[in-house]
């Protein structure tokens, strides 16, 4: 019985530990990080399912208001490598978009729930600018690693919010 305890225990300690880590693949190639993280954080492929992947990567002269198209060898590749790392289940689940619209990674479940409580005053705040600039409070995004013990939320010295 006490073994079974400790299992479960273990498991859910590991799980946990997981879900706060989102490491970049190995096998991502030069040019994600290049171009993508030219302008913001290089997601982690994790963050969005395959399709979604592929709608934002089959639109790039419509990225979110800016042009980042690419050649298309460059936008094959780095659209191969979101769709295969591409996450799936419950991390990725979302609401249905407008037609014409853009899967966000800000509107996943999983997003809303872990930021339920950022007041919009902090979004709002020059430092961060949008819930889609990881880096302003997740001190190790570039790491994949969104650990709670990492948190720094401009504006609210000493304080950090639950993220797990």
């Amino acid at each position: 019985m006490k073994r079974a305890m400790l299992f479960f225990a273990l498991a859910a300690l590991s799980a946990g530990t997981r879900a706060d880590r989102l490491p970049m693949p190995a096998d991502a190639p030069p040019a994600f990080k290049a171009e993508c993280g030219s302008c913001h954080l290089a997601f982690p492929p994790a963050l969005l399912a395959a399709d979604d992947w592929r709608q934002i990567m089959g639109r790039l002269d419509k990225h979110y208001g800016d042009n980042a198209a690419l050649d298309e060898a460059t936008r094959r590749q780095l659209e191969d490598f979101l769709a295969k790392n591409a996450g799936t289940g419950r991390r990725v689940a979302r609401p249905a978009i407008l037609a014409g619209e853009l899967p966000r990674l800000t509107f996943t479940d999983r997003f809303r729930k872990k930021h339920d409580e950022v007041p919009a005053s902090t979004w709002q705040d020059q430092r961060v600018g949008s819930p889609a600039h990881c880096a302003a409070c997740h001190t190790q995004a570039e790491q994949g690693s969104y650990r709670e013990r990492e948190l720094r939320v401009p504006g609210m010295a000493g304080k950090r919010h639950d993220h797990d």
